[in-house]
Order: C-alpha cells, then sequence, then structure tokens
C-alpha cells in the first residue's frame, strides 16, 4: 500500500520524504491556504520534493470551470494529479480530463456507487472519506470494503485512496482490505513510528550496554 502525506506543508514533506517512505502528497484548498505564499510555487516544491503524485484541487462547481482550473493545475508539473469533487459536474470533468490523458483524483466519495461511478469515467484515484463517516455514526472502514470488492469483481485500473485518516487503525485497515493508497496527515503517520514497548526495549538495551562496558573497565 502506497502512503501520502495529507499537507500543503513543505516542511513536513521534506522531513517524511527524506525518511524515504513518502509516495505522494494530498493537498487542497483548505491545506494550502493555511501555507504562505504563492499556492502555485508551492504546489511546484511539493512536486520537485515527492517526485510522485501530487492531489491539487479544483474550486470550481462547474464543469467547465473545473476543466480550465484542472487543465491549469496539471501545467504546473508533471506528477500533479487534478483532485475534482464527486458531483455530476465532477463526473463530467473527469471524463473529459482523463480522456485528455490526465490523471484525475475524484474525492469527497462516502458511497461505494459514488466510487463506482468515478471509475466508470476513468478516475485514477477515488478518495472515500473514512474519518467524517466515522464522525456521523458509520463505520468508516465499511466503505473501503465495499469499494475494494467492487473494483476487484470488475478489475478497474482506478486506484483506492483512502483518505480522511484519523488514527493508525484506519491505515493498518486499509492495508488489510487491500487498499492501493492511505493518505494522512503528518501527526497521524508519526503515530504510526510510536510504541512504547520500542521505546522500554532500547532504553532497557542502551543500558545493558552501558552496564557490561563498565564491567570491563
Amino acid at each position: 500500500m502506497k502512503l501520502f502525506v495529507d499537507t500543503g506543508n513543505v516542511k513536513e514533506i521534506e522531513a517524511l520524504a527524506a525518511l524515504g517512505i513518502l509516495d505522494g502528497v494530498t493537498t487542497n484548498p483548505s491545506l494550502l491556504a493555511k501555507e504562505s505564499g504563492d499556492y502555485r510555487q508551492i504546489l511546484k516544491q511539493i512536486c520537485q520534493i515527492v517526485r510522485g503524485p501530487v492531489s491539487a484541487e479544483v474550486v470550481a462547481t462547474d464543469t467547465a470551470g473545473m476543466l480550465r482550473e484542472g487543465r491549469d493545475l496539471a501545467s504546473i508539473d508533471e506528477h500533479v494529479v487534478i483532485k475534482v469533487p464527486f458531483t455530476k459536474d465532477g463526473v463530467r470533468a473527469c471524463k473529459t480530463l482523463a480522456s485528455e490523458g490526465q490523471r484525475v483524483n475524484v474525492t469527497l466519495i462516502f458511497s461505494a456507487t459514488q466510487a463506482w461511478l468515478a471509475a466508470k469515467v476513468g478516475a485514477a484515484y477515488v478518495s472515500p472519506f473514512v474519518g467524517r463517516l466515522d464522525d456521523v455514526g458509520t463505520t468508516g472502514m465499511n466503505l473501503v470494503r465495499e469499494i475494494v470488492d467492487i473494483f476487484d469483481n470488475f478489475e478497474f485500473p482506478t486506484e483506492i485512496l483512502v483518505a480522511s485518516v484519523r488514527n493508525p487503525i484506519h491505515v493498518v485497515e486499509a492495508a488489510r482490505m487491500g487498499a492501493d493508497v492511505v493518505t494522512a496527515p503528518a501527526a497521524v503517520i508519526e503515530q504510526c513510528f510510536k510504541h512504547p514497548l520500542t521505546d522500554i526495549g532500547l532504553e532497557r538495551f542502551l543500558k545493558d550496554w552501558e552496564k557490561a562496558q563498565a564491567a570491563k573497565v
């Protein structure tokens, strides 16, 4: 399963990329609005760091606007993936952009039928939002399981990109279900590194080593 980080912060991306674990980045207008500077330059810099898929989202809500903005975003760098919302206009835009050879990430997926329709028009990625489903009393990961089953049945090339990830449990479940990609905030990825027994074990090893060296003196 590929790992993307969900952020527009260049420093967070650089730190994760340096570890060799990062496959791509997802951004959205809200994330980029938090950063200072021109969003086009920020996206270009992110692409140069990651050298992998970087989702950049349109803000238009009509098909013509999505096409215009999507093509403009794609011109920033070859690694840009155009991100459109799942609406009828978004589906139409995805169909056109995909036919032009552009990679499209259809976002705000909350049902298996939405994912299926996005795949039918050539989406490169569909992004089910598991955390937001959990927030309204639904088990978000059940949606991922449904999409995996459907895509396996019909061999859709569309990749399932699990989004709105809130904790490492979401990451583990996504991997077990066979999702293609998980995108998570840097804080959640940091949590994936942590386990108290690792810290205790390392501390014990170091103390034992110190005792052994002291005994040789």
